[in-house]
């Protein structure tokens, strides 16, 4: 059942076994695997079914570190989240991303990599994808003929791509607007969680539209699925019982804010450029599967020379400091110029469909005569992991939104070992691209001195920054002293309170978070089924 609370469509309060507050990946799955263990589900979406700026400007806030995208536009409130327009890559994390690395403080997930893996595979059925992970070897068997590197320097990894770009919006979640233990309800934005008077329960949730209607949900089990900015707004603006905000005795909620920035690695040069190109430059056919390649830096390279677990690919791009060309201008403004409504989305999907169809069958003959006109550099594209900094937080501001909540400011901090982590990185491939006879690579001045920061460039992807993926300000971590939820999601000191998504990495990893937080929300409604007795005794 679909209830818009702008319309007034609900009641004054509603009840179920669960709430999940969020209608992102993390939130439909999570309603979609407790549904299937029999609960009964509301699930909460702050927004409508498409794009409205009056929701939108709810996310707006202050950047006040590095310079980031606009908080306003970094992620999208309505059904469906920002998967609505998101690349489809999908790849699982490596078995370091989750380990304690000595050299990279905070690192270390208070879970196996064995206790993610087995739910790797029931996410990635969800995502239209094989059941394996992709390998090297597939790179090789759809053609790409990637280089011989050096396995115990460099390793090359592998996304797999989902594209059905509309897998989570409203229109392909028939399965629960027509389940009989299923309520959603729409332009419903919880603006505080309520606590018992002994602050271990939550007993309810404050929720109301912009149309001045209000709603109180009661709920054996609780879930925060409204991503890395709003998990933790939410968790420090309830303040009725915990002054410091839920879950945040130790000053923890909010920190570690990650993203996988983007930067511009160097450029290749000498004779194996078409080589390159043709094993990275675009993406390859492997049955009905589609796949592309990249590299990363070996476990033993990262623990030989204390770094992060950062991949790049090789493609063409414009020279640095050069005018945008029409094509990429054109694109960018179709994507960040056109609001995201379902037709804005539409012209995104075609121009990016149309640009893939070329890609796969002009490519790399295209770039590789550009590269030889001056036109394009074969440049190395960094999608770098972030080592996990207490200082890099979203915090909350004195001024409130329309609804009274108070609006974020995000304080983004980098250290240098992301930037040597970079620089070890393309020094590596240097060397090996040299032994293989394939070119050598020009290193930028920026990858030279760690203490002078990261440098973004504009021309090196649609988004270059960084991915939108906001990562680790309610971490996972099993001491309350150092994170805000237990191995399983469950808040620390909170019965029924649990949270899921990419805010509870406690390390960002090389991969793009996509299906890690798919994995996570199965096994954190697993643990809910699995606590269903206390729950529903309470």
């Amino acid at each position: 059942m679909h209830l818009d609370l702008h319309a007034g469509e609900s009641a004054a309060e509603l009840t179920a076994e669960a709430c999940v507050v969020g209608g992102g990946v993390a939130g439909i799955t999570t309603a979609r695997r407790l549904l299937e263990l029999g609960w009964s589900v509301v699930l909460l979406e702050s927004g409508g079914l498409d794009y409205e700026p009056a929701t939108a400007a709810l996310n707006a806030g202050e950047n006040i570190g590095e310079t980031y995208y606009d908080l306003e536009d970094a992620r999208l409130r309505f059904f469906g989240g920002t998967t609505a327009i998101w690349g489809g890559r999908v790849a699982e994390l490596d078995p370091i991303d989750l380990e304690r690395r000595d050299w990279a403080p905070h690192t270390g997930w208070p879970i196996a990599w064995r206790d993610l893996e087995s739910y790797y595979r029931p996410a990635r059925r969800m995502f239209g994808v094989a059941e394996e992970a992709a390998a090297a070897a597939d790179l090789l068997a759809a053609g790409a003929a990637p280089p011989a590197l050096d396995p115990s320097r460099l390793e090359l990894g592998v996304w797999s791509f989902d594209r059905k770009f509309n897998r989570f919006v409203f229109a392909e979640c028939r399965d629960l607007i027509a389940h009989p233990r299923c309520r959603i309800v729409t332009h419903a934005t919880v603006t505080e969680i309520e606590l018992d008077g002994g602050g271990r329960q939550v007993a309810g949730l404050k929720v109301a539209s912009l149309s001045g209607r209000r709603l109180t949900v009661r709920a054996r089990a609780y879930v925060l699925a409204a991503g890395g900015m709003e998990n933790p707004r939410l968790l420090l603006a309830s303040r009725s019982v915990a002054e410091a905000g839920i879950g945040n005795g130790h000053d923890q909620v909010g920190r570690y804010f990650m993203e996988h920035p983007h930067a511009r690695g160097g450029r290749v040069l000498g004779r194996g450029v078409w080589s390159l190109l043709r094993a990275f430059g675009r993406t390859h056919r492997l049955g009905v599967q589609e796949v592309a390649g990249l590299i990363k830096p070996s476990a033993a390279l990262q623990a030989e020379k204390g770094i992060l677990n950062s991949s790049l690919t090789i493609a063409a791009r414009q020279p640095a400091g050069s005018a945008e060309a029409w094509g990429m201008a054109t694109y960018n403004r179709i994507k960040h110029n056109v609001a995201p409504t379902r037709g804005g989305r539409a012209m995104w999907m075609v121009t990016k469909t149309a640009a893939r169809w070329a890609q796969q069958r002009i490519d790399p003959a295209r770039p590789w005569l550009l590269h030889q006109l001056g036109l394009r550099d074969v440049a190395l594209v960094v999608r770098a992991e972030q080592a996990p900094n207490p200082e890099s937080r979203v915090l909350l501001t004195d001024r409130t939104d329309p609804l009274g909540v108070p609006r974020v400011a995000l304080d983004w901090r980098m250290t240098e070992l992301d930037v040597r982590s970079v620089a070890v990185l393309v020094e590596t491939l240097d060397a090996e691209l040299r032994r293989l006879g394939l070119g050598r690579i020009d290193v930028p001045d920026w990858l030279a001195d760690p203490a002078g920061g990261w440098r973004t460039d504009p021309l090196i992807s649609a988004h270059p920054i960084g991915g939108y993926h906001h990562m680790g300000t309610t971490r996972m971590s099993a001491d309350p002293r150092s994170g805000v939820v237990d191995p399983h999601g469950q808040v620390h000191g909170v019965e029924n309170l649990f949270v899921v998504g990419s805010s509870v990495f406690p390390t960002s990893g090389w991969a793009n978070p996509t299906l890690t937080i798919a994995a996570l929300a199965l096994r954190t409604a697993d643990r809910i089924e699995g606590r269903a007795t206390a729950f529903r005794a309470a």
